[in-house]
């Protein structure tokens, strides 16, 4: 059997995630726990940043919170990962508008506004932090997939 690294593997074998990526991991699986035990403990900001259109917006960050904290506890369960790398990207795509609303909604957290040097490279990340999730929970090895050689055939 071909493992997802492109190596011959044995059969019913789970193929070995790299250290890079079992650590990245690890990484986001912490910021979705923390992220969502936030959402949870403290709604306050992200209901400001929250659109007027989301219907029942405290149910709707207590739930995010729980999705975060179910993701987290996802990426780390091998028989979980996979769903959980694909539910947490449909996550950070489904919050984006928030993240946009509190960007040019130039809305205040706490009585503060922040910079377009938090809010541009906030709204930069979005993309990556889908991708992110769906590399560590191996839905996708792109960009690192191994080509195979093209007189190899």
């Amino acid at each position: 059997m071909l493992a997802a690294d492109g190596n011959e593997d044995a059969v019913g074998t789970i193929p070995r995630q790299s250290s890079v990526r079992t650590g990245l991991r690890w990484l986001l699986a912490l910021i979705y726990l923390v992220a969502g035990i936030a959402h949870i403990r403290s709604p306050g900001g992200f209901l400001a940043i929250t659109p007027d259109w989301v219907p029942w917006p405290e149910a709707v960050i207590f739930f995010t919170g729980v999705a975060e904290i179910a993701g987290a506890i996802g990426l780390m369960i091998l028989r979980l990962r996979y769903a959980a790398g694909i539910g947490l990207a449909i996550y950070a795509l489904c919050v984006f508008p928030a993240n946009i609303n509190h960007a040019f909604g130039d809305v205040a957290i706490g009585g503060r506004q922040l910079p377009w040097t938090y809010h541009g490279p906030r709204l930069l990340f979005q993309p990556v932090a889908i991708w992110w999730a769906l590399w560590v929970g191996g839905v996708t090895d792109w960009p690192f997939r191994r080509r195979a050689h093209a007189n190899a055939e």
